[in-house]
């Protein structure tokens, strides 16, 4: 079998992060976001406001309340506006990836309450198509919707593009809203917590939703180049895999994620010892947590290793968490900090001492990012810093 090393060999151009965006319920724009991550504050609380007939028992979620929509427009098309303001114009050639498991979700909720609606923005390419018209891109669309790995999945496809030399530049948009239906459906799978989701803990009980979205362009280093863009970061690994255990339930040996990890690593030329930072998945639901310990133990040991949830902060947020956690991910590296998982109290079994309540100063260079989903689905991404 090919050396980590031997199988980075395969890239063929080296994949930078030039521009990143995120939008939460912690606020508009990455520096909000990173500010009420590293102050150990939650904007999962009671929500109100729902009218469609879905509603379930348990309704705390990390809404953004001030999000728009019309007869003509979802909601999400507000949520993609505004992560899309302080990001900087794209060459107009450039590839798009969405990402969004349910796009426009809150116009079926409407309809079903017999409003005329526009039904095209329940399509998930709407997304692709609103996004393409706003940054004035002309480049092959693909929308990924692969549960809630959807966002590192985009990202690790954008990146392949670059490193293969498919492409010179990807925009990836990923962006999810939180729904009278959707908290339904979660609540009907007993998923959900009743109080914010405590990552790691061992009195989780459950995730909590969120809406948010990201933005993210990858370029090959000549194409930064010729159009002056910051070298941000790098996109170095990415893996996917499919554990074909059950519908809704991970594997409980991880064997998908691990195999998803190793993929990545393989993808950057790095080994185990060479990660000592992990932006985890960390729903708060039993299952999940135990899973990727047990996952970073098959391929970490029981060395020392940063592993960190930012969903105790701004829920889970579905299509769009991968994409929000890159975001993260890079603003983890450039200021050499990890930040608190918030909701974690009392280490839950397996966990150790590699989650925090408090943050940490760190000089790591890489950053992994996972993320699992329904149906068995696993993604890894390694993130470089810039220098």
């Amino acid at each position: 079998m090919a050396s980590n090393r031997q199988q980075a060999q395969l890239k063929r151009q080296a994949v930078w992060i030039t521009d990143a965006a995120c939008t939460t319920a912690l606020g508009d724009s990455r520096q909000s976001t990173w500010d009420g991550l590293i102050n150990n504050r939650s904007a999962i609380r009671p929500v109100n406001g729902f009218s469609a007939p879905f509603s379930g028992k348990l309704r705390v979620a990390a809404r953004i309340d001030d999000l728009t929509s019309s007869r003509r427009h979802s909601r999400v098309f507000s949520l993609i506006d505004r992560v899309l303001a302080p990001f900087s114009a794209v060459p107009p050639a450039s590839r798009l990836i969405t990402a969004t498991t349910k796009a426009g979700i809150d116009f079926f909720e409407r309809r079903r309450l017999g409003e005329t609606i526009d039904s095209e923005d329940l399509l998930l390419a709407s997304i692709a198509h609103h996004v393409s018209r706003r940054l004035d891109i002309s480049g092959p669309m693909l929308n990924i919707s692969a549960a809630c790995a959807s966002g590192t999945l985009a990202v690790g496809k954008a990146a392949a593009l670059i490193a293969t030399g498919l492409a010179d530049s990807v925009v990836v948009i990923c962006a999810d809203l939180v729904t009278d239906f959707v908290l339904s459906g979660f609540s009907a799978l007993k998923a959900l917590s009743p109080g914010p989701c405590r990552p790691f803990d061992r009195h989780r009980q459950g995730l909590s939703l969120g809406e948010g979205a990201a933005a993210v362009t990858l370029m090959s280093g000549e194409c930064a180049r010729r159009h002056g863009r910051p070298l941000l970061g790098r996109i170095l690994g990415w893996g996917a895999s499919n554990d074909a255990t059950h519908m809704t339930a991970p594997d409980r040996n991880g064997k998908g994620l691990i195999q998803a990890i190793h993929q990545a690593l393989g993808v950057a030329g790095l080994s185990p010892d060479d990660i000592h930072a992990v932006n985890a998945h960390g729903t708060g639901t039993i299952y999940n947590d135990q899973m990727e310990m047990i996952a970073f133990d098959a391929v970490f040991g029981q060395r020392p290793l940063n592993v960190f949830s930012i969903k105790g902060a701004i829920g889970h947020t579905l299509g769009a968490a991968g994409g929000i956690e890159t975001v993260i991910g890079l603003e983890s590296l450039r200021r050499k900090m990890i930040p608190p998982t918030t909701g974690f109290q009392v280490a839950a079994q397996g966990v150790g001492d590699r989650v925090s309540m408090s943050a940490k100063p760190s000089e790591s260079r890489y950053m992994l990012s996972t993320n699992s989903g329904f149906g068995g689905v696993n993604g890894a991404l390694v993130i470089g810093a810039a220098a």
